[in-house]
Parts: C-alpha cells; structure tokens; sequence
C-alpha cells in the first residue's frame, strides 16, 4: 500500500492561489484513480477532483474552472493548483489514490482562507 504525503497548505487570502503537493511512496503511474478531497470543520469530506488513468479529470461544480488536478509520474507527484481561492475552500485538504485494488489516504493539510 502506497504511502501519500500532502504539502503546501497554509493561510491563503480570499482571491489568492495556492499548489498543493501529495506525493506517494511508489509509483502512482497506473493508479486507477488519484483524488483530492477536502473537509471543512463540521462537515463531511467531499471530493474536490479526481484525476483517472486513462487521464480524464473531474472536478466538484464549486470549484471547476479554478482548481487543476494534475501529476508528474517521474516524481511521484500529486498536484492540486487552486487558484480564485474564497472562504468557502476553508478546510483540511486529503490526496488519495486507488492503485492494485488498495485504497491510501494523505494525513491532509490544512488550508484556510481568510483576510
């Protein structure tokens, strides 16, 4: 089972842009599928965008248009760009991937946004 590590969270004013990080153990270039999901307090965590292995992307309506889910497979790397950031992306941030049947969750990372 592959090990997820999240970076790049941190206090982000409304409007601003943040990149956050995630990167695995092993190799994730035939991961099935690679998320992001975040939790704000008091809520359920939500999926925030997948990325597939055939390359297909998808994003939660909220955040289309202003975040890109992207990966370097050479690094082992996870990418979250989040750019017209506003208070209601406030949470705890979570990389996960589904690669040869095992599910892996990142320890999250926070980001809050506010002025």
């Amino acid at each position: 089972q592959v090990q997820l590590v999240e970076s790049g969270g941190g206090l982000v004013q409304p409007g601003g842009s943040l990149k956050l990080s995630c990167v695995a153990s092993g190799r994730i270039d035939n991961a099935a599928l690679l998320s992001w999901y975040r939790q704000a307090s008091g809520h359920q965590r939500d999926v925030v965008a997948t990325l597939c292995s055939n390359g297909a992307t998808n994003y939660a309506e909220s955040v289309k248009g202003r975040f890109t889910i992207s990966r370097d497979n050479t690094k082992n790397l996870l990418y979250l760009q989040m750019d017209e950031m506003n208070a209601a992306a406030t949470a705890v941030y979570s990389c996960h991937s589904l690669l040869d049947g095992a599910l892996s969750w990142g320890q999250g990372t926070q980001v809050p946004v506010s002025s």
